[in-house]
C-alpha cells in the first residue's frame, strides 16, 4: 500500500511511471488513494501515464452498499473513463 501520490502533475506522473515498472517487474500489485474530490484527476493521470496492457481497478465506495470496482487493461480504460472513481473514496490499484 503506498497511500497517496503526489497533487502536482509531474511529480505525480513520475511516480505512477515507478509504481507501474515495480509492479510488471515485482508482479505486487500496487495500491494507492486518493482524496474524494482529486479522484478524477488521480484516474485522467493514471490511464495517460499507464502503458496500455497495464491492468487498471479503482474500488470506490467499499464500506456502502452502493460499493463498486472496475477493473480492466488501460487500453479499455481510456475508451472511456467510468465513474469509478466518483466522489467517493476510492482505492485505486496497478498491476499485471
Amino acid at each position: 500500500f503506498v497511500g497517496y501520490l503526489p497533487i502536482d502533475a509531474a511529480p505525480r506522473s513520475q511516480r505512477i511511471k515507478e509504481l507501474e515498472a515495480l509492479a510488471l517487474k515485482t508482479g505486487q500489485t500496487q495500491l494507492f488513494i486518493e482524496v474524494p474530490h482529486r479522484n478524477t484527476a488521480l484516474l485522467q493521470a493514471l490511464v495517460a501515464s499507464l502503458k496500455p496492457s497495464t491492468r487498471l481497478s479503482a474500488s470506490s465506495g467499499l464500506t456502502l452498499a452502493s460499493a463498486h470496482t472496475h477493473s480492466a487493461l488501460v487500453s479499455q480504460w481510456r475508451t472511456g473513463l467510468s465513474a469509478a472513481a466518483s466522489g467517493l473514496p476510492t482505492v485505486f490499484a496497478i498491476g499485471a
